[in-house]
């Protein structure tokens, strides 16, 4: 892996700062040396908020295009999104995901190595946070440089086996639990800095053990890894540990004062820093047929009132997506652009992890009796708390259950495969929010199952990532060789 010891850009501008907006100011160059002695409580902000604007966009748009969210506006952009649909998988396809998550592991590694004993609880949001992102490099990549990625005297770190690596992860969590329960009473307090939790270190708990309930279901198909799954989640069971129940999200202080402190999403998606002006990402970026049939009920036979909120309505006052891969001359000529559950106004808050996705792990984790509980209860309240994140109602949700519950693939009652119901309601919950997720779960369990664009060039979806270029030209000692097919042919170890 390419070294950075770079140190985000709000770590340093930071210093002297009191307002929560300033934490994502990213003017300063990133290679300060005084990034060095930077205080935990100074760099967190930074540390939370810079992997973030990667995360809400690049990765969330590879997802919803693979998941068969997102078109391209093909009546107004020629070529858009040929690359992925036509799946011409290579060496810097989607690159930036490898490099800033990695440079953002290195910031929390800063933390965690910081020499002072006083700060249990900013180390152990590092440690949650960086477990997050390695997580995601790992459901990617698989085989990953981890042991030695942050040894500054070491530029080409070897690669540690995938497994191996999860297997820690598992156990870096359950160290920061730990730092927070036992911190002593001189550790600093966690104020402010924390842009994601503003300081409620239980909170900060419960996404750890569900990050961790994450991990474990990742690995939960694998025979051999039965008892290793059964044990670690005996000891949640044993520990009464708690999941999270409301949306974790973000938020710095976006506003429309300028470009960089907008939201990422909608800054990317929406409009300008004006709220009228769209931005080249909202004009180019449209539904499509497939999803838009499948919340309308015309593939079900259920309307989802999800699909207002999803998506917005045509120039035509109708729901219309287009067929991926479609050319202009046969594409409807209205198309519904991202809608307003998503897209809301340049200080909307960013989604760190849904409470849907959580209820679902547990739905999922209880149906294979790892976890006590309602499998069916828990898998509608992911269902209700997907309706409450879009802003719609109680009354609608209930009329939403109700119609659905008896139909395959998208009712408890009505699925023979329950988990191809939990993993059709999650990608419906995570559209636009987190749509590399749904392709990751959609590699680990064929579910749902989506349409490819009519253009690709291969016969089924690509089950992990290459590793990048640059990988090629700095750790030519260490990175496996890969060919094209490898993106098709082998996957992290829990693949299907």
């Amino acid at each position: 892996m390419k070294k950075y010891k770079i140190h985000l850009w709000s770590l340093v501008l930071v210093l002297g700062l009191s307002s929560c907006d300033d934490y994502i100011d990213i003017n300063d160059s990133p290679n300060n040396p005084i990034a060095e002695a930077v205080a935990p409580e100074l760099s967190l902000p930074g540390a939370l908020t810079q992997p973030f604007r990667e995360f809400a966009v690049r990765p969330n748009t590879l997802g919803n295009l693979f998941m068969n969210n997102w078109g391209g506006n093909v009546n107004a952009f020629t070529g858009i999104y040929v690359t992925e649909f036509n799946l011409d998988i290579n060496n810097t396809f989607y690159a930036r995901i490898w490099e800033n998550f990695y440079m953002s592991t290195l910031t929390y590694q800063d933390i965690i190595d910081y020499p002072s004993a006083d700060y249990d609880n900013h180390k152990a949001i590092s440690k949650i946070m960086k477990s997050f992102y390695f997580q995601y490099l790992v459901d990617l990549y698989g085989d990953i440089p981890y042991s030695e990625a942050h040894d500054v005297t070491n530029p080409t770190p070897k690669y540690d086996d995938d497994q191996a690596i999860y297997r820690d992860l598992v156990i870096q969590l359950e160290d920061a639990v730990a730092l927070i329960q036992n911190a002593p009473a001189n550790t600093k307090a966690v104020g402010g800095e924390d842009v994601i939790f503003q300081g409620d270190m239980d909170n900060w708990i419960k996404l750890a053990n569900t990050i961790k309930m994450r991990l474990l279901i990742r690995e939960s198909d694998l025979g051999a890894s039965s008892s290793y799954v059964a044990s670690e989640f005996q000891e949640l069971v044993a520990a009464n540990a708690e999941f999270i129940t409301e949306d974790v999200v973000i938020n710095p202080g976006y506003s429309n004062s300028s470009n960089e402190r907008q939201n990422p999403f909608y800054g990317t998606y929406g409009f300008q820093i004006n709220e009228t002006t769209p931005r080249s990402g909202r004009e180019s970026t449209v539904a499509t047929q497939f999803a838009v049939e499948f919340l309308n009920g015309t593939t079900t036979g259920v309307l989802d009132t999800r699909l207002s909120r999803i998506y917005g309505l045509a120039d035509d006052g109708t729901y219309t997506g287009v067929v991926q891969g479609e050319i202009g001359a046969n594409s409807p000529s209205d198309l519904s652009q991202i809608g307003p559950g998503l897209i809301k106004n340049s200080a909307q808050d960013g989604y760190i992890f849904t409470a849907a996705e959580s209820y679902f792990l547990q739905s999922e984790a209880a149906l294979k009796n790892l976890l006590p509980g309602d499998a069916k209860a828990l898998f509608q309240s992911g269902i209700e708390s997907s309706y409450t994140l879009l802003g719609l109602t109680t009354a609608q949700y209930n009329t939403y259950i109700a119609a659905s519950n008896t139909v395959n693939k998208i009712g408890w009652d009505g699925s023979s495969n329950k988990i191809e119901a939990i993993m059709t309601q999650k990608w419906i919950a995570l559209n636009g929010i987190n749509g590399v997720e749904s392709y990751i779960e959609f590699t680990r369990t064929g579910f749902p199952v989506v349409p490819l664009a009519i253009t690709a060039l291969k016969p089924a979806k690509p089950r992990r990532l290459l590793y990048p270029a640059s990988e090629y030209v700095a750790n030519t000692a260490n990175v496996p060789n890969q060919t094209q097919d490898d993106a098709f042919t082998t996957s992290p170890f829990w693949g299907n």
